[in-house]
């Protein structure tokens, strides 16, 4: 068995054929639509989403299941002029009885500069 082993000519090969070249491009093209996305802008949204949500609980006092419907859209905020986003938030934070100003302030701060998203990672 060891002479076998050593001798290259009596060691079997596995031979693989090409498959179809046309699948090639397609699988490229797949890699660059995830490009299209900043990783830091991303995450940037994503830091923002976190801290509304613990706001949230701060300003309604009480466990994520018993806060009322809301719904903060950045994107839908980034259509509107800075009074527009102003108001916005106000009339989206009226059933809260606490006083909101620093959470509108602070969330239209970091909101600036952000880009609208759109396609598949829009939320």
């Amino acid at each position: 068995v060891a002479a076998m082993a050593s001798e290259p000519s009596t060691q079997s090969r596995v031979m693989f054929q090409a498959g179809d070249k046309t699948e090639e491009p397609a699988h490229r093209k797949l890699g660059k639509l995830t490009v299209k996305y900043n990783r830091k802008d991303l995450q940037r949204r994503l830091d923002i989403e976190e801290w509304i949500d613990g706001q949230l609980h701060l300003l309604f006092d009480c466990e994520e299941e018993e806060i009322p419907e809301l719904e903060i859209d950045i994107d839908e905020l980034l259509e509107l002029t800075d009074e527009g986003q102003r108001s916005r938030l106000q009339e989206l934070l009226q059933e809260c009885g606490k006083p909101k100003e620093d959470f509108i302030n602070g969330l239209l701060y970091r909101i600036k500069g952000l880009r609208k998203m759109s396609g598949p990672l829009k939320k």
